[in-house]
This record gives structure tokens, C-alpha cells and sequence, in this order.
């Protein structure tokens, strides 16, 4: 089928034909041998995707679930866990948390910027915790944390890593073998994420994968406040999908199915770069406009940006501007509502779908009676484009 409109928020993200082919195969039972061999083969291309040696985990419902499900397997009641936040989604592990009687400490970065990393060495110092999440990229300020000094810091400690990889992965390297600091202890424990980011399909899967350390995490555990969400009850089935505990999206496996083969046929090394170039160019075309991206270019994430209103915008109208024209982006979150907007490009978006939402994005500012030279906006951003190419 056709995309009517061009969706650029950050997450759903645009579907492709073969995705939407399978997804509207024919329903068979969750029990039919043929539907069994297709989520055999969807468990082991996300244990690829992760490299992990662990165990991982495709159950149905949202990235909200996963995040419940990597802390309540891990984390007992009276438990401390340490929450460093890059904005809003990182922010939503407080709650959870705390609903589940573990204590909870938060660190929160200025949006836009990177967390100090002297205040998590100081918060790791003082206080012992079972488990530390990190928001690998997070929605609602385009902010990438950088795992590479984080990590060494918090396993140095003991603590398990969890990585909320919601709008991360699939476009960047979450690798669960890699040592991070050159330590073999010093790896990631959890990855969390959902369907409809840079996997590229609709809403509707809450993906995991879990270490060996997160497993025994668990199976220290006499049990867990959960039922659904406990990975004791999907563990069976992850290793035979004949089994029944709770029936699964049979067509949304279809479709994640074709979609992982997309993203490892493609390879992670060639998505990452793919996904920091779109970054980059989206950004460059957009500051020709007089809108400043929230997250400088050393701390932006390759799969969303947060972009600032030049004055004189009003946001209501310029994304119903953008609506008029078939391009669909995201207003911002909290104290940003109404003076930014929140572009996606990532999963299946292509450079020409980021050309089109520049064009359309120059001619709703230009409604406003804001200047916007949209050809000089164009040529930033295939300028940007083949700089990528060429580095």
C-alpha cells in the first residue's frame, strides 16, 4: 500500500510495503508449525541484532511494558535504583519504580545536554544500587547518552546496566558482547526497546534482551510483583514457540520478522551510519531556517531531533501547516510544548522523504512570515549528505 502521509514524529515511523505485506498475511493459529518456524527465526535474529548470550524476549504490548519488565525482573522491593535521565522517557522509570516499592534516585541532565558525569560517580559513591537505566536516546529531547563513559562507571560498582533503547535500536549499536573500557565485565545487562521506532513497523511489540547477569538477577528472585511481565512465564516459550502462555500478535511477528531481516541484511554498521548522516543533514537544513536544534551536534541522537521555533512561530499553525501538506511531526514535551517540534528520521525514512519535510517545513514558516530559503535549506542538506558519504 501506499503512505498517504509522510509520518515524521518520532515514533510510530514510516512502514514499507514488504512490512506491510506480511503483516497483512494470512492469521494463522500461534500454535501452526509454519507460524512457530517465523517466530523461531524472529528470536534469533534479535539475539543477532543484540549479540547477546543471554536470553531475549517478544511479548506483546509497549516500549512502557519493556521498561516494566527490565526493572521488575531485576530490581526487588526496597531495592535502589539509580535513574539517569536525558529528558521526559527517562524520567518515567521514577514512577515506575516507585510502584513496585523499589527506591529510586534521579539524575536528571539540562535538557539538551549530556548528564554529569561527575554527578553519577558521586551518586554510584553514595549509595548502593541493584540496577542503573539509561535512555540510550531519548524522545522528547533527541539527546543521545554516551554508553562509552557511562558504562565503566556503573559496573565498576556491581550495578546491572539497563539500556531503554526504545528510539535507539536497530539504528544504533547496542551490542551486549562488546567490554566496555576494554573490561569483559564491564558490558550491558538489559536492552529494552519497542516496534515502532527505528524497527519500522506499527506499534504492538515489547522486545528485551537479557545477560546472563540479568537472568541470574532474576533468578535470585523468589518471585516477582508481575504475571505477565514476569520472564519466568515467557522464558518457555522464547525457547519454543509452540508452547502457549499468553497468545501472541501472530501478524505483528510476521512483520517484525521481514523487518529484522531488513535491518541485519543491511547491517548495523551501515544503519548507524545511515541514521547519523540523516541526523546531521535534517539538522543543517533546518538551521538555514533560523531553527536551532535543542541538542548540540555532539550529544544529538541520530534518530530525532528537537528543533527551536525561530520567534514569531506559532507552533499550533506551523504543524498544522505541515499537516495540510502531508507531513506529520511531533509538538515537544513539558516547558518545551509550544516552542518546539520533534522531528523523526529514522527506521525506513529515506533522504528523499527528509527533502520533502525540509520543502514543506520552509513553505509553513514562510505562511508565518518567516524568511526560509528553501532551496539554500535544500542544498545544506544534501551538501551535509555527501559529506557523510565521503567521511
Amino acid at each position: 500500500m501506499k503512505n498517504q502521509e509522510l509520518l515524521l514524529v518520532p515514533g510510530p515511523t514510516p512502514v514499507v510495503d514488504e512490512i506491510y505485506d506480511a503483516l497483512a498475511s494470512e492469521t494463522r493459529g500461534h500454535t501452526d508449525p509454519r507460524f512457530v518456524e517465523t517466530f523461531k527465526r524472529a528470536i534469533e535474529n534479535t539475539k543477532q541484532l543484540f549479540q547477546t548470550d543471554g536470553e531475549v524476549y517478544i511479548v506483546a504490548g509497549s516500549g512502557t511494558l519493556a521498561m516494566e519488565m527490565a526493572i521488575v525482573n531485576t530490581v526487588a522491593r526496597g531495592e535502589r535504583l539509580l535513574v539517569i535521565s536525558h529528558g521526559y522517557f527517562g524520567d518515567r522509570f521514577t514512577p515506575l519504580a516507585k510502584a513496585f516499592g523499589m527506591e529510586v534516585d534521579v539524575l536528571q541532565a539540562t535538557w539538551g545536554e549530556h548528564i554529569d558525569l561527575a554527578l553519577v560517580q558521586q551518586a554510584l559513591s553514595d549509595n548502593v544500587y541493584k540496577a542503573v537505566t539509561i535512555t540510550h536516546a531519548d524522545t522528547s529531547t533527541g539527546v543521545s547518552s554516551d554508553l562509552d563513559k557511562l558504562i565503566p562507571l556503573i559496573k565498576a560498582t556491581g550495578a546491572l546496566v539497563i539500556i531503554d533503547g526504545v528510539v535507539a535500536t536497530a539504528a544504533l549499536h547496542e551490542d551486549m558482547s562488546k567490554a566496555y573500557g576494554g573490561n569483559e565485565q564491564y558490558k550491558i545487562d538489559i536492552v529494552l526497546t519497542g516496534s515502532q521506532k527505528a524497527i519500522g513497523i506499527p506499534p504492538g511489540l515489547a522486545i528485551m534482551a537479557f545477560s546472563k547477569q540479568a537472568l541470574a538477577a532474576r533468578a535470585q528472585m523468589e518471585s516477582v510483583p508481575a504475571y505477565y511481565a514476569d520472564i519466568e512465564n515467557w522464558r518457555p516459550i522464547m525457547n519454543n514457540p509452540a508452547l502457549y502462555f499468553a497468545t501472541p500478535p501472530v501478524n505483528l511477528i510476521y512483520a517484525y520478522d521481514v523487518a529484522l531481516q531488513m535491518v541485519l541484511q543491511e547491517g548495523m554498521k551501515q544503519r548507524e551510519a545511515r541514521h547519523i548522516a540523516f541526523g546531521k543533514a535534517i539538522r543543517a537544513a533546518l538551521c538555514t531556517y533560523g531553527m536551532m536544534p535543542l541538542a548540540k551536534e555532539d550529544v544529538a541522537a541520530p534518530t530525532l531531533s528537537c528543533i527551536l521555533y525561530p520567534e514569531g512561530v506559532d507552533d499550533a499553525k506551523f504543524r498544522a501547516s505541515l499537516a495540510n501538506q502531508g507531513v506529520i511531526v511531533a509538538g515537544a514535551l513539558a516547558h518545551l510544548a509550544g516552542k518546539a517540534f520533534r522531528i523523526g528520521h529514522m527506521g525506513n525514512t529515506t533522504a528523499s522523504m527528509l527533502e520533502q519535510a525540509v520543502s514543506c517545513i520552509g513553505k509553513s514558516l514562510q505562511e508565518q512570515g518567516i524568511h526560509a530559503n528553501i532551496e539554500e535549506a535544500l542544498h545544506a542538506f544534501s551538501e551535509q549528505m555527501e559529506l557523510s558519504v565521503r567521511s
